[in-house]
């Protein structure tokens, strides 16, 4: 299921592996680095550009060769070149920045015209509520209001950001703030420029990804046809997720940005003249072009045309690529959600009068290709099925690649850890009969992106690296990488000759560049040239990294140990007193917990200081593929406590607690928490009614099983064709009272939920 941005549920599924977050419901992101090795195609080669960062969520090569990174918590790095080691910070936008959840610092672009035009953008989820000031929440949500329940409002926002003659920002000038976000999935996207010089930019619903959202948890963001607090109730609601189609709501009645693809003016973020509402009064309908999606995180255009392609996740069946004929015309195209999820109605948005507008007039835009969360994009592909979270979009346009991949579009899904190549047919257009796998085993991929020699880059925030994948033509092969320390071991103080001599590469006259990990912390900033010296003067057991990278940009990575002292075991052995996994939680409870750890060189306990903590949801399909969402870090503590969150069924938390000893060792424990669930049993008088619930529709008898304490919206289609002569039945009323579309929060005990029916006659009209 997709909830990805990163997502970060970005809905950063899997991208919420890494405290975005995300991918791509689905959606903080403290990384757990994947063991897998990714695969590509004969003759091609996934090896890291830069490496060493942090929750990475985005990155833009500049015209000049500089590289730019986005990191989830509101850091904006630079390189000056791929062969750089070491990155500079450009800018810190943390302070404004919420990283929880999927939310964070999402989307980055650098100016056609840099360095003449010296200008970055981000688009960023911004830490204020509509019309307040940052920061309101830090990086976290109380409960009360908690983050799945009432939770906690914010907004996104686009800036400039200029570079000053130091190479770092000299300032941010917001451009647009907006996108009222109730949930922490489905927040700011994509930043980017079209080939008419003007900005594009995505945002996504901020609706719940847990139940069907109309707006009915306290309608924070003042949709019609309440006021805010006051909850919306079907079926003329206009909230949540039917924020995406707020511009089809009658004259006079707000406009909102979630959900739509705006094009505005890089220096202004007014919307441009030409667009299809240009002539509307609302300041926000002038800058969409585009609306009707639910996270549609990253988008670009097709090489030498006025094409926008976009990934847009989905909820419970189908991911959509979609495509915008020409993104500076006057047609706005309407992409369906929430009434539509892939070419299917969603059936939890079906009986809202929104969405029955929409059936009955012009409809949806249809997906460019969708496919289902339960297939495969391509049989045998290798990539896990039950889970998707689309989180990449870009071209093949000037690369090496052999001449079947011309034109191609690849794109990613960040909870299947996999790339694909959408090639084209005679007509020169990407033809879904023709994709096959790219890249598998991709570590949270997040971002796709071309660039120097035409090569595919892609953002593996679950590796914190920007890959490359290049094509070993008759010009190029890779080279290969090697090392040696001298002495590997010994008492304190150490000085190790490293060698890297031994590396080599099979072109002749091709020239290596060398990057050094001293300290062991990942990224290759220590050292260059071949043979850099390093005194040790802490006991301490390292892994030193040597990447060398051709004149071509293709790089190869080895390792060498290093012991200094006699360092007792591998490092910090923490241990979880609190909770133990005994422990069965429910849906908003406050759940304690404590740890200590012991430094096995001494024997003596580290300082709350040395510990940091993060909680996550790991979350399974039935088929046993998993993906994990990164919740919220607590750092330099030993104890403290967390609300469970709410999140659909079958999932588990895991609470990691991480030590760091004085010489940089560092150990962790992982506990799993399972929830205490329970069963909600769905009839209907008739029976053999079609309920719909958390979006998820079935014919009665049906059970699900729920997480206690979750929540979850049920609603009865009416009329419906019913009993054993198939007659018209019209909805008179749910058992437990409730609206025919409305909330239900799960009991600790199995319940019986019951839609009754009337047959529809002359004297009882449905």
């Amino acid at each position: 299921m997709g909830v990805p941005t990163l997502p970060f549920r970005i809905r950063f599924r899997r991208l919420l592996a890494a405290s975005m977050a995300t991918v791509l419901a689905t959606a903080g992101l403290a990384v757990v680095p994947s063991a897998a090795v990714a695969a590509v195609p004969a003759g091609f080669s996934d090896t890291a550009a830069l490496g060493g960062l942090t929750a990475p969520t985005a990155a833009a090569f500049a015209p000049d060769g500089r590289v730019f990174v986005a990191e989830k918590s509101g850091i904006v790095k630079v390189f000056d070149s791929l062969a750089d080691p070491s990155a500079t910070v450009f800018a810190d936008l943390r302070r404004q920045t919420q990283d929880f959840w999927d939310r964070g610092l999402l989307g980055l672009t650098v100016d056609p015209q840099f360095p003449v035009r010296p200008f970055v953008y981000v688009s960023y989820t911004y830490d204020a509520e509509p019309g307040g000031k940052a920061p309101r929440w830090g990086d976290a949500c109380p409960t009360p209001p908690g983050p799945t329940d009432k939770g906690c409002v914010v907004t996104a926002r686009v800036s400039k950001l200029t570079m000053g003659p130091g190479g770092t920002s000299t300032g941010e000038q917001p451009l647009l703030t907006g996108w009222c976000q109730q949930y922490p999935s489905h927040t700011i996207g994509t930043v980017t420029f079209g080939p008419d010089g003007n900005l594009y930019v995505g945002g996504g619903d901020g609706a719940s990804f847990n139940f069907a959202d109309h707006g009915q948890a306290g309608n924070p963001c003042a949709d019609p046809p309440g006021a805010q607090g006051t909850d919306l109730v079907a079926p003329n609601a206009e909230g949540g997720a039917l924020r995406s189609q707020s511009p089809q709501r009658p004259a006079g009645q707000p406009v909102l940005l979630n959900g739509a693809i705006l094009r505005i003016d890089p220096d202004t973020g007014a919307g441009v003249a030409g667009n299809p509402f240009a002539g509307s009064g609302d300041t926000n309908a002038k800058r969409i072009i585009a609306y009707g999606m639910r996270n549609q995180f990253r988008f670009t255009f097709r090489p030498g045309t006025k094409e926008l392609w976009t990934g847009d996740v989905g909820w419970h069946e189908w991911e959509e690529i979609n495509r915008v004929a020409d993104a500076t015309d006057s047609v706005a195209e309407n992409f369906g959600w929430p009434c539509y999820e892939g070419n299917d109605r969603q059936s939890g948005y079906a009986n809202l009068q929104r969405c029955e507008s929409l059936y009955s007039g012009p409809g949806q835009t249809g997906p460019y290709f969708a496919y289902s969360h339960s297939g495969k994009v391509v049989p045998g592909d290798g990539c896990a099925t039950g889970g998707s979270s689309i989180s990449g979009i870009a071209f093949e346009s000037g690369s090496s690649y052999p001449s079947a991949y011309d034109g191609a579009l690849f794109f990613a899904d960040s909870s299947r850890g996999c790339i694909w190549a959408m090639r084209t047919s005679l007509t020169g257009r990407p033809s879904p009969s023709r994709i096959v796998p790219f890249v598998t085993d991709a570590n949270i991929p997040v971002q796709l992106l071309t660039g120097p020699g035409g090569d595919l880059f892609y953002v593996a925030l679950g590796a914190g690296e920007l890959r490359r994948v290049s094509y070993r033509n008759g010009d190029n092969r890779p080279p290969a990488a090697a090392a040696t320390a001298s002495p590997s071991s010994g008492p304190a103080p150490l000085a190790v000759q490293f060698d890297g001599t031994g590396s080599s590469d099979p072109d002749s006259g091709d020239t290596l560049t060398y990057a050094w990990d001293l300290d062991g912390d990942g990224a290759y900033d220590d050292a260059t040239g071949p043979r850099p010296t390093r005194t040790y003067r802490d006991t301490t057991a390292v892994e030193v990294g040597l990447r060398v990278m051709d004149s071509h940009g293709v790089s190869a990575t080895t390792t060498v140990s290093v012991t200094v002292g006699s360092p007792r075991g591998d490092g910090p052995v923490p241990a979880i007193e609190q909770p133990t996994g005994q422990l069965n939680w429910s849906a908003g409870q406050s759940v304690p917990f404590a740890g200590k750890a012991v430094d096995p060189r001494n024997d003596a306990l580290l300082p709350a200081s040395a510990l940091s903590w993060r909680l996550a949801i790991r979350h399974c399909a039935t088929n046993g593929s998993c993906h994990t969402h990164d919740v919220q870090n607590f750092t330099g503590v030993g104890s403290g406590s967390f609300i469970a969150p709410d999140h659909e069924y079958p999932s588990h938390l895991e609470l990691t607690l991480t030590a760091r000893d004085s010489a940089g060792r560092t150990g962790s424990r992982t506990l799993e928490l399972h929830p205490q669930t329970t069963r909600l049993n769905f009839t209907s008088k008739p029976s053999g009614a079609m309920l719909s619930v958390a979006g998820s529709q079935q014919r009665t008898p049906f059970s699900r099983t729920v997480i206690v304490g979750s929540n979850n919206s049920i609603s009865a289609a009416s009329p419906q064709r019913l009993g054993v002569f198939n007659t018209r039945h019209a909805f008179t009323g749910w058992s437990d009272g409730g609206a025919r579309t409305h909330n239900i929060t799960a009991p600790s005990g199995p319940t019986e939920y019951q839609a009754n029916y009337r047959q529809c006659g002359m004297e009882n009209p449905c």
